[in-house]
């Protein structure tokens, strides 16, 4: 499972986030890209410095891939934005089976499609299916 930067960051926001349960699920892998972990460190300073260690600890529980080599054609007839190409190349480079991500605005289009070998989902949806 691929992980968004808005993932990491909502997950390293607070304490209580519902979002750590996803480091605590048995069988499951999760990856992240160092532009995303970057692209949430960056926010997660602005808004909570305080809270940026806690970040780069639940980063360092991560498999990851380097944005260097996530670099790759998309899909044909896959429209996004340019910031989100990286995360969405990388995931389909590391062969996740998930992409995590709150991007209603860029990624919105694609919910519950599968891009690339990729199914896009909310972490809200993937969770649903763990309950």
């Amino acid at each position: 499972m691929f992980l968004d930067a808005n993932v990491l960051y909502a997950a390293a926001y607070r304490e209580g986030s519902p979002l750590r349960r996803l480091w605590q699920l048995p069988d499951v892998e999760l990856w992240a890209s160092d532009y995303a972990v970057a692209e949430a460190l960056g926010n997660l300073s602005e808004d909570r410095p305080e809270r940026a260690d806690e970040l780069r600890r639940l980063a360092g529980l991560l498999r990851m891939t380097a944005h260097e080599q996530a670099e790759a054609a998309l899909p044909e007839g896959v429209s996004i934005a340019d910031k989100d190409r990286p995360i969405l190349a990388a995931a389909i480079r590391a062969h996740a089976q998930y992409l995590l991500t709150g991007d209603k605005m860029h990624f919105g289009p694609y919910f519950g499609q599968v891009v690339g070998g990729v199914r896009i989902l909310t972490p809200a949806q993937f969770l649903a299916t763990k309950t």
